[in-house]
């Protein structure tokens, strides 16, 4: 049984409660009538795709009959972006979706002119949907960390044995790189992308890591198995993932989250791994 951890045992770094950093203030849909498939964000992100081409064409349209202005298709597509990323940028979605409204009808619009063969696209989607299987549903892209975040966990990893699990664990090297340096530790990974979760295991395999990998959500996983629960996962997670913790989780374990905290919710202490970048790791001894 691990220990349970305090600001105390950390061999670096910020010992001391901050302030929360913000996080995303989403408009919340789920009170104003608006049906729940509109709620994902994917979805609100192709109407807004669609508000926006329309607007454009009614633009282009009027400015073609009633003021003999004939705008170049680049314009039109430029224009679209911009009010496609304008909308999104309204609706408080996260920063990601405003750059990916902004490209995404002009970088269609060059794909188009590469001509390139039909099955570049296919794998091009099939390597994309493996990668990002349930991004679409968790609302969490793939977010690789490094060896500064790796070293930064280890230092806040508790004395003697424990169970250790990374859920959304990605490619698989932070749970490698912590078996290798913990070996007297359960190290487990759990990973949604299907894709993402093969390479993982891959290199596990390739490393002889004791390290385990599993193709499953972290929602199916009873966290009482576990003394630290580790999540890189995104604003839009967080909420469920503390209900979780705060019903699974036992007295003494802990939940370290990396760069997104828990709105609301003041952490233990907090880690900052890198002196040149304000991301830190949240810690909460349950």
């Amino acid at each position: 049984m691990a220990k349970a951890l305090h600001p105390a045992d950390l061999e670096f770094g910020n010992k001391a409660a901050d302030l929360l950093l913000p996080t995303e203030n989403c408009i919340d849909l789920h009170h104003i009538g608006v049906p729940a498939f509109i709620r994902y964000p994917a979805v609100r992100a192709l109407l807004i795709q669609f508000v926006a081409l329309l607007a454009t064409l009614i633009l282009g349209v009027f400015l073609t009959l009633y003021s003999g202005t004939r705008v170049s298709w680049w314009v039109l597509v430029l224009i679209q972006g911009s009010v496609a990323a304008g909308i999104t940028w309204r609706l408080e979605m996260a920063s990601w979706w405003i750059a990916i409204q902004l490209l995404f009808v002009p970088a269609l619009v060059v794909l188009n002119t590469l001509q390139w063969p039909p099955y570049i696209y296919l794998t091009i989607f099939v390597l994309l949907l493996g990668l990002y299987w349930s991004t679409f549903r968790t609302q969490v892209p793939l977010y690789p960390s490094g060896p500064a975040t790796w070293h930064a966990v280890k230092q806040v990893l508790p004395a003697g044995s424990f169970r250790f699990v990374d859920i959304g664990s990605g490619m698989g090297g932070l749970l490698i790189d912590l078996a290798r340096k913990r070996p007297d530790a359960e190290f487990t990974g759990v990973e949604l992308a299907p894709l993402t979760w093969l390479l993982s295991l891959v290199r596990g395999k390739l490393s002889r890591s004791s390290a385990r990998f599993l193709c499953r959500s972290y929602e199916d996983l009873n966290f009482a198995d576990f003394d630290v629960v580790f999540a890189y996962l995104s604003p839009a997670a967080m909420p469920a993932l503390w209900s979780k913790a705060r019903t699974e989780m036992r007295p003494g374990s802990v939940l370290i989250s990396f760069e997104f905290p828990v709105k609301g919710i003041q952490p233990g202490f907090m880690v900052t791994p890198r002196a040149d970048s304000d991301k830190k790791l949240y810690c909460w001894t349950m």
